[in-house]
């Protein structure tokens, strides 16, 4: 399989030689195919005429590189192809003959529309993983409603949950659904390609979004499931666990996790209340929980006479989980962040690294940035239309695709 410039690029990783027809767009789908080819996989993103992804006409902006489309796409290539065209539609079947996969998050119901259902591409790639990422999934009375991010995690319960009990539901302060549905998408076609190598069949993968929020609801499900009842908000604190919190020192906030009663007895001792761990109302966790205010209102007593400096060294050299409450900057400067090779650089935009570590493959601090629309357009055409037609062939597609 010939390789373009700008795959020959990306650096090495175990899904080398991996072709990756990637449909998808906005987020969810080409955070899942941006895994991919950060692992090494070649990924071939098919936009739409005019602006292409929608993401590319979204801020924040630099230059004219927008970031929100840079950072879900580097080291992909672009090409632009109508797909109820038929000179276009051939190229893609082209490209579908020889993927390992193809990835789509639209509306379900809209592949097939245009011909192109697992079923139909299977016929003429049966080793074909064919993942579909969309809000609801392919099934279920839902399947076919439109989502957005803030919608999943409205209709999941986590928006429910989250915040203080005096205030309102809140979203969590990241696009949290599509990145699940993102990061299972992955681990779906991770998964198939798995089985591919005993049985040679490709698969059909499945992820919604919805699905993916409620397998993150964590402890808000454990206490549906043990009370029949919704949870409450609870602001910073851990339902379960005590202290498990953020704390007011003399000058700003910062947190606590003891999970176990050694742990808090060493906490007592480090900020010169240790009569607390005999306390009767704090003796176990359970009882801790039980006077969770009280027992919050005496720490803070003793933690306002210092500052969160202070705190953070005393209560780390006593062996108790402590850390700081950073802002977004702050955790980028970490040198933790430097260590992990977290921030890196891509077509000249700093963006966050690949998570993935895998010992034998390189994780570059510099990698090939997203590119611009179409840009490999022409050697992709000439690429895949040189290939021979292969039957059969999909029908044509219905009128009126809903994207």
């Amino acid at each position: 399989m010939s390789h373009t410039a700008q795959h020959e690029g990306n650096s090495k990783g175990p899904f080398d030689d991996l072709l990756v027809i990637d449909l998808t767009h906005v987020l969810n789908g080409p955070f899942g195919t941006t895994i991919l080819c950060d692992l090494g996989a070649r990924v071939i993103k098919i936009e739409p005429p005019g602006h292409g992804d929608d993401t590319r006409t979204y801020g924040p902006y630099v230059g004219d590189k927008s970031l929100y489309f840079s950072f879900v796409n580097r080291g992909k290539e672009s090409i632009v192809l109508n797909l109820k065209h038929d000179e276009d539609r051939a190229i893609f079947l082209n490209m579908v003959r020889q993927a390992d996969v193809l990835t789509e998050n639209f509306r379900p119901g809209t592949m097939a529309k245009l011909g192109f259902s697992y079923e139909a591409l299977a016929e003429i790639n049966p080793r074909l993983i064919y993942a579909s990422s969309s809000g609801f999934g392919q099934t279920g009375p839902l399947s076919t409603f439109p989502a957005y991010d803030t919608i999943v995690q409205a209709m999941s319960g986590i928006m429910d949950e989250t915040g203080f009990p005096d205030g309102p539901p809140t979203r969590v302060g990241t696009s949290l659904s599509d990145l699940c549905g993102g990061v299972f998408m992955f681990c779906g076609i991770a998964s198939a390609l798995y089985a591919r190598e005993r049985t040679g069949q490709g698969a059909h993968v499945d992820v919604a979004m919805f699905d993916a929020t409620l397998a993150f609801l964590e402890h808000g499900f454990m206490s549906y499931v043990s009370t029949g009842n919704a949870p409450q908000r609870i602001g910073n604190r851990h339902p379960f666990m005590a202290p498990f919190d953020v704390f007011a020192a003399a000058d700003k906030p910062f947190v606590i996790c003891c999970g176990n009663d050694h742990l808090f007895g060493l906490l007592c001792a480090a900020i010169g209340r240790p009569e607390l761990a005999a306390d009767a109302r704090f003796a176990t966790n359970a009882d801790r929980i039980a006077h969770e205010a009280q027992l919050k209102a005496e720490l803070e007593a003793a933690l306002s006479r210092e500052t969160a400096a202070h705190w953070l060294e005393v209560i780390h050299a006593a062996g108790v989980p402590v850390g700081p409450v950073l802002n977004v900057e702050e955790a980028a400067k970490l040198p933790q962040t430097e260590a992990r090779n977290m921030l890196i650089e891509a077509g000249g935009l700093r963006m966050p690294g690949n998570p993935v570590k895998i010992s034998g493959y390189p994780d570059p601090r510099v990698r090939t940035g997203a590119p611009t629309l179409d840009q490999h357009g022409a050697a992709l055409r000439e690429e895949f239309s040189a290939l021979p037609s292969a039957q059969p062939t999909p029908p044509t597609p219905q009128t009126d695709i809903a994207r």
